[in-house]
């Protein structure tokens, strides 16, 4: 495997001095930290205290199972079972289990294109061949799906979305292209893993459903987490898998890779979100924040960067992606603009196939307003001097 791109960068990038739009990361001077002390001093001090530290069941602490449940039918009209729940290390993890029970090397998993590098990387160690479709300002074209499902001689194992605020380029799939999506799958057959980390991050229009409500949805998995919406250090995520057999493999993968989920992060992560309002209170910081900081980095982007740059304007999440003119390579800018002591992720290792080379995307959850300001004052005299 190649190492992570992004890795790298954050590698070359991490000094104080760097203002770096380049991690996917949450903003830390949010994380509810005392809260989350008071979880874990209740968790430790009480009846259950000393099976926090013990080994447990590899399908996940059942009460979070029946949080996840729950809340999954509050937020996106999911109905599942805590039967239905496995609790992972992480979506990360989940991806893997995913792939390592689905995929068998010289497999097709469809995605968007541009798509998630982490699951790509995935995709890629297990072998599968990753098809990146066509998409757009609305996400991945139904047409464009339709139209490889009629011509590929082989069915694909896998449909892969990001629905909501992609990664990277924020852009979401609207209603009517979720509804059409998902009859498509159906009809051929193709399972669909929507992985959505994002979607209680909105800042406007209007929450969708999960894939899996749509009329005619067949063999859809969900995946959820609470790093971004708690932190990502914690380590639990949740995938929803309604068809039992499919289930019972993952489980057992779980088992042989690490037998289970932290006991204690699991009811940490239960504790805190059972004390009422806390939750909701959290992520609309998290939104108010963020939705100020993405206003503030489109206003820069508007009055710094040249005539013939784009860039997309989410709803929601952490990202935007920008498109500059033809003539820069985005991998060659990040050197100089490294100098210049401003980073962030070429868009090249995102592409699925042949790479769109003048494209890039920004962080804007983990940056102060005024490293914003100057970060994008930087940006835009670097690409100003190369074209």
């Amino acid at each position: 495997m190649k190492p992570s791109a992004i890795r790298e960068i954050l590698k070359v990038t991490a000094a104080p001095d760097v203002i770096s739009f380049a991690g996917g990361l949450p903003a830390p001077e949010l994380f509810p930290v005392e809260a989350v002390a008071r979880s874990a001093q209740a968790v430790l001090l009480s009846a259950d205290g000393p099976a926090s530290l013990q080994y447990g069941v590899t399908e996940g602490h059942l009460p979070l199972r029946q949080w996840v449940a729950a809340h999954l039918a509050e937020t996106v009209s999911l109905s599942v079972t805590p039967d239905d729940i496995v609790i992972t290390h992480g979506s990360q993890q989940a991806l893997d289990l995913i792939a390592k029970v689905l995929l068998d090397p010289g497999d097709l998993v469809v995605t968007e294109n541009p798509a998630y590098l982490g699951a790509l990387q995935v995709f890629q160690a297990y072998e599968a061949h990753a098809v990146g479709l066509a998409s757009d300002a609305h996400g991945l074209q139904p047409t464009a799906l339709r139209a490889f499902l009629e011509s590929s001689p082989v069915r694909p194992k896998l449909l892969y979305l990001i629905p909501n605020y992609q990664n990277p380029t924020g852009v979401s799939l609207t209603a009517a292209r979720r509804a059409e999506i998902v009859r498509i799958a159906a009809h051929f057959g193709v399972p669909v893993l929507e992985d959505d980390p994002y979607g209680a991050l909105r800042f406007s229009g209007e929450a969708q459903p999960a894939l899996g409500t749509f009329p005619g949805a067949r063999d859809c998995l969900y995946l959820g987490t609470s790093s971004k919406i708690l932190a990502p250090g914690l380590r639990v995520a949740w995938l929803a898998v309604t068809d039992a057999g499919l289930r019972e493999k993952i489980t057992s993968a779980k088992q042989a890779a690490d037998l289970q989920t932290s006991s204690f992060t699991q009811r940490l992560v239960h504790h805190y979100v059972s004390q009422p309002g806390a939750l909701s209170a959290h992520v609309e910081t998290l939104r108010s924040v963020y939705a100020r900081r993405r206003d503030l980095m489109l206003a820069a982007l508007e009055r710094e960067l040249p005539a013939g740059c784009t860039w997309t304007k989410p709803d929601g999440g952490l990202f935007l992606w920008v498109t500059l003119p033809a003539s820069i390579d985005t991998t060659a800018l990040l050197q100089i603009a490294a100098r210049e002591k401003i980073a962030f992720v070429p868009g090249a290792p995102f592409w699925v196939g042949e790479p769109v080379r003048n494209t890039l995307r920004l962080n804007f959850s983990n940056s102060t307003e005024e490293r914003i300001e100057t970060g994008m004052a930087r940006l835009g005299a670097v690409i100003r001097a190369a074209l």
